[in-house]
């Protein structure tokens, strides 16, 4: 599966799986500990993915170029970077107890994301066989989630242990300097794991500087860089100092007219964008991507949310429950990799799909009553659901991801990765969407739950109805996932 001359390469681009999966999901936990630190509701808290996934929509395209014109090579050391260069202004956040520079932290922090998977995927997929290319994606996927497991465990031993338990309610009365010395903790404790993972960061970066690139440099490669790069970042910085209030949701949708621009101008790309929009197993690729990172992102983001409203714990003891179905994914992710030897993936995952659609509704409508325990955690049917849920999606993102690439031409590539990563904005979509569920009480979703509690949580600014409707947005994701499993279940490839 992986050549002996690519295996150094192959496992230092495994250490960045691994590392933007550590961010993500630390970045999940991000979203409850601000809604506590700044006493802000669902919708402001989740502004946090918005700005982490909206990255990745705007700057793929760019990414996409880098590589192409350079190589896949600078396109890591450019991505390692900008990790860091965002990290950092974690500082000045945690200084100036500031919202809105964490804001802008956490978008630079996803750029430099961005421009990893965006060339991570394909540079995994270019070392080895074409016929083995998913096979290989999903073993070094199969690094993501342990990333992501170590993320959640940072996230709940150096942030989420370090939230005072004052509600909202009892912040608002505190004098002052107690609140600020609370928070000054509280951020303190944000900020140190994010600073403290620049220096894996530049261990990763020092072994790519030292590394050979095999492509070979076009000319006019670096203006074209730099315009792709103009193209993503002028109007977005432009919009953000005119219109500070600007919806971010918009802000982003807005940002990435410029990316596309780019790629209508220049003709070599032009002609690579509608070779890919001809193929449907690409475009509809994109489209599953798109409800898949968005149903990830969203169901894990509230995930902590539910546990506290239906088992009456705190975010730390919550982010257990997270901790057990990170678990569960990165088993059925690594057991998945090794039947994909054998069975067709697109099939494995149209029946992966079925399952987190049953999930998402068990979610819903089973009760919190325990039927079992683990130690002192307790598990009812809808807990049990809410868990095994991450097991079924553990195949999706690669699957996808393989399946949308397979047997286009090595020109398209890049670009076709370019379009699989701004699916990625899925997660600044569906997850305030999801957010706007759980904060209306009264929204149709809502209506097609009934039996349980409307009194409405001051505190976590939600109902018993209204956070389990939510539920119904992951079951809408999963049902397009399976629909393109579906329809794509007869290609062959592994």
């Amino acid at each position: 599966m992986i050549p002996r001359k690519y295996l150094a390469v192959f496992t230092m681009l495994v250490s960045c799986f691994a590392l933007w999966g550590l961010l993500n999901n630390m970045t999940d936990n991000l979203v409850p500990a601000f809604q506590r630190i700044f006493t802000m509701d669902q919708s402001k808290a989740g502004l946090v993915q918005v700005a982490f996934y909206g990255a990745y929509a705007v700057l793929a395209i760019f990414a996409s170029v880098l590589a192409e014109e350079l190589s896949y090579r600078k396109g890591v050391l450019i991505g390692l970077a900008i990790y860091i260069a965002g990290a950092l202004l974690y500082i000045p956040a945690c200084v100036a107890q500031s919202f809105d520079i964490y804001f802008v932290a956490i978008f630079i922090v996803a750029a430099g994301c961005s421009l990893l998977e965006t060339t991570c995927n394909p540079y995994v997929l270019s070392l080895g066989s074409q016929d083995t290319a998913v096979r290989r994606l999903n073993f070094a996927q199969m690094f993501n989630p342990v990333g992501s497991m170590l993320g959640i465990v940072l996230a709940q031993q150096l942030i989420l242990s370090h939230l005072n338990p004052a509600t909202a309610e009892e912040r608002a009365v505190m004098d002052p300097a107690v609140r600020k010395a609370i928070v000054d903790n509280e951020l303190f404790w944000v900020c140190a794991p994010y600073v403290g993972l620049c220096a894996i960061a530049a261990v990763i970066w020092s072994f790519f500087l030292r590394t050979k690139d095999e492509q070979e440099q076009s000319k006019g490669a670096f203006r074209r860089v730099t315009a792709a790069a103009a193209a993503a970042l002028v109007p977005l910085v432009t919009l953000y100092a005119l219109f500070p209030e600007m919806n971010k949701v918009v802000w982003i949708l807005c940002g990435c007219i410029g990316p596309f621009v780019y790629v209508a101008v220049v003709p070599v790309y032009r002609s690579m964008l509608a070779a890919l929009l001809s193929n449907p197993r690409y475009w509809c690729g994109v489209i599953a991507q798109f409800f898949y990172v968005g149903v990830q992102i969203a169901a894990w983001t509230w995930m902590n949310v539910y546990c506290q409203k239906e088992l009456g714990v705190t975010p730390a003891v919550a982010a257990v429950y997270y901790t057990i179905a990170i678990v569960l994914f990165i088993v059925c992710r690594w057991t998945a990799t090794f039947l994909m030897k054998y069975f067709n993936p697109a099939k494995m995952m149209a029946l992966f799909a079925l399952g987190a659609f049953a999930c998402s509704l068990g979610v819903v409508y089973l009760p919190t009553e325990t039927v079992f325990s683990v130690g002192k955690y307790a598990f009812g049917w809808n807990i049990v659901c809410l868990v095994a849920m991450s097991g079924f999606m553990s195949l999706m993102f690669p699957t996808i991801y393989g399946i949308a690439l397979g047997g286009l031409d090595s020109k398209s590539v890049k670009l076709g990765a370019a379009g699989l990563i701004m699916a990625i904005l899925g997660g600044a979509i569906i997850t305030p969407w999801m957010a706007g569920v759980i904060g209306d009480g009264s929204s149709f979703f809502a209506s097609l739950v009934s039996g349980f509690s409307t009194e409405w949580d001051e505190n976590l600014k939600l109902s018993q109805t209204s956070l389990r409707a939510s539920f119904f947005v992951p079951a809408v994701c999963f049902a397009v996932v399976g629909l393109y499993a579906f329809i794509f279940k007869s290609n062959n490839c592994r």
